[in-house]
């Protein structure tokens, strides 16, 4: 696995219209992990990718009306089997952490990649999601290597917001994870 211009080789694009420009010479610093499902609870399915792509209908599920007016993105999704999509190039500032501060930096989007796991707070995530995971980060870490010392939860950056990537998932696990990835 590579990057080219911000994007992962040989793996599935679908660009979201749901970015924009980081700050003049802000360089992403901080990892931020993310859990979705889609509709809540259920997994599979093209509702994630169109949430990111602006093209959700909100006439296919109930839920679907409450977050019909967002306008979010995230850099890569993993989904259960493993699968990476990405939506967004990791040199641009997806919209994926909202208002958030990390160690006293406030607009975390501004300096962050974030990463969504296809998941809920509920059930632990697959081997397959670790895998991949690692592998995205150990790549992230040679091209933007303040991200080695700050990887942290959507839950630790909102804390009164969000509670992703939840209490399965396993921080000790993806660490080791990590480790064989050298």
């Amino acid at each position: 696995m590579k990057i080219h211009n911000g994007w992962l080789k040989n793996v599935t694009h679908i660009p979201s219209p749901h970015y924009d420009e980081r700050p003049e010479t802000t360089v992403p610093s901080l990892l931020v992990i993310h859990n979705i499902s889609l509709p809540p609870g259920q997994f599979g399915g093209p509702y994630i990718n169109q949430l990111f792509t602006g093209t959700l209908n909100p006439d296919e599920h109930p839920f679907f009306d409450e977050i019909k007016h967002l306008r979010v993105s995230a850099h890569c999704l993993i989904r259960r089997d493993g699968e990476i999509i990405q939506y967004v190039p990791f040199n641009m500032r997806a919209w994926h952490a909202g208002q958030s501060s990390y160690q006293g930096r406030e607009k975390c989007n501004d300096f962050s990649i974030g990463i969504e796991l296809e998941g809920t707070d509920f059930e632990p995530f697959t081997e397959n999601q670790y895998l991949a995971l690692a592998k995205i980060t150990k790549l992230l870490i040679t091209q933007y290597p303040l991200i080695a010392h700050n990887i942290t939860g959507h839950s630790d950056i909102a804390p009164n917001r969000k509670t992703d990537p939840g209490p399965y998932f396993n921080w000790s696990h993806y660490k080791e994870k990590l480790k064989t990835f050298k």
